[in-house]
């Protein structure tokens, strides 16, 4: 796979204004590595997690096909793999019988079936699945793929959010129609019983009976009890529908900004791509692996590290911007030191919402970083150690969070993808040798 493949891909999902067409370009990339491999997408109800409808793409479009299946019937491992999203579970022996249920044809000598979830707001909301071919030699499509399903993650997020805001307009209009219905025809009972109240009236210089007429006072006065009590109902009703109203207002303009955001995320990605096709100074093709992932994140200072080639347990600062002045391109760190060095050798991420409360390791003083809220990821490539990135000094909100760590993780994979291909690591460290 070449990252103009990828290049590609990220045109079609930006281009896209569908699901299904963004099923279809998925599709033909995987096919342009396999032509025997084919994906699914299965739609997962959030909170009863189960697979609702299978969606087939072709080159004629998208086929729909009901069907009923938990995620939880699924091999335990399997499961997990897919509630957590990210990485595709391969089912093993078990791809066969689960294949049936999924409605899922192997090849007639057998096959790989793999499963990715697909998360929205932490929730599960979809499932792909990745039928290939088992292979004796060379690298399989899951392997080769990952990147791929990775910007469909952030395109099918982007459609999700979109039906969601569709479905809360709707729901919000319908609200709006119920509640003005129950209030005209609540107005319009409680105006006639102000008219008959009215009729019961006697007019005046009328003689009644004594009895007769305490009786009729009685029931004006509880006519109008029962008015105010109508009426104070209606208001708590109204008063309570206008809060679900508002909160229903404030979800639209979150979903929104998600949507917004993962636009965004996919026109960074296609312009990194484009730029790793065309340019040949590997200092522009750092400085643009790392504004992708700062631009997004909003990160003001941050910097991207490098595995020294040949030396494996040495880092050199590949990119930054933001750090101090005399901090330059090509110095380097060894594996465990400072956060970058230890993230790194631990090649787990590391987020501190707050670095004053982080007692428990020496996270201050680490002159690539700040004593604000930080994120420190590791780049990792076929298991592989690419480098590290690290990012701090939020623009707006401040603070990074589990959420945050999510989105580098995918956008991770395409610079660790990116720097791989282009063999960025040596093509630099030669450039700085040089100057």
């Amino acid at each position: 796979m070449t990252p103009r493949t990828l290049e590609s891909l990220a045109h079609a999902l930006g281009a896209a204004n569908t699901l299904d067409a963004a099923l279809v370009a998925l599709s033909e990339c995987v096919a342009d590595i396999d032509r025997s491999a084919a994906i699914a997408f299965f739609r997962v109800t959030p909170r009863r997690g189960l697979m609702v409808e299978r969606l087939d793409p072709s080159a004629g479009g998208v086929s729909r096909t009901g069907i009923e299946l938990s995620v939880d019937q699924l091999p335990q491992a399997v499961t997990r793999a897919v509630r957590a999203g990210g990485t595709l579970a391969d089912l093993g022996d078990d791809a066969a019988p689960f294949a049936r249920m999924m409605g899922i044809a192997l090849d007639s000598s057998g096959g790989r079936l793999a499963l990715r979830g697909v998360r929205v707001d932490g929730e599960l909301v979809g499932v792909i699945s990745l039928r290939e071919p088992v292979r004796v030699f060379g690298v399989g499509v899951s392997e080769q793929a990952g990147s791929m399903f990775s910007l469909f993650d952030i395109a099918a997020q982007r459609f999700v959010e979109h039906e969601a805001r569709v479905e809360a307009t709707l729901a919000v209009e319908e609200i709006t129609r119920r509640l003005h219905s129950e209030y005209m025809a609540r107005l319009g009972a409680v105006e006639e019983q102000l008219r008959e109240a009215r009729a019961a009236t006697p007019a005046p210089g009328t003689a009644l009976d004594p009895i007769e007429a305490e009786r009729a006072a009685a029931r004006q006065a509880e006519e109008q009890r029962r008015t105010a009590r109508k009426l104070t109902a209606l208001e708590q009703q109204l008063t309570a529908s206008i809060g679900q109203l508002e909160r229903a207002h404030v979800e639209l303009h979150r979903r929104s900004e998600s949507l917004r955001q993962r636009t965004r995320t996919i026109y960074l990605i296609d312009r990194l791509l484009t730029l790793a096709a065309r340019t040949e100074s590997p200092e522009r093709l750092a400085d643009g692996l790392l504004a992708l992932v700062g631009d997004d994140m909003q990160a003001l200072r941050c910097s991207l590290f490098l595995v020294v080639p040949n030396e494996p347990s040495a880092l050199y600062l590949a990119a930054f911007r933001g750090l101090a002045p005399h901090i330059t391109r090509g110095s380097r760190i060894r594996l465990g030191q400072g956060v970058a060095g230890r993230v790194a050798e631990t090649r787990e991420p590391l987020l501190v919402v707050d670095a004053g409360d982080a007692t428990a390791a020496p996270l201050l003083g680490d002159e690539f970083l700040t004593t604000g809220s930080f994120i420190s990821f590791p780049l990792v490539m076929h298991e592989s150690l690419v480098g590290v990135v690290n990012l701090t000094n939020r623009a707006q909100r401040g603070l990074f969070v589990e959420e945050d760590v999510e989105r580098v993780r995918l956008l991770g994979l395409v610079i660790s993808l990116v720097a791989h291909q282009a063999s960025l690591a040596e093509r630099l460290i030669r450039t700085i040798h040089r100057d």
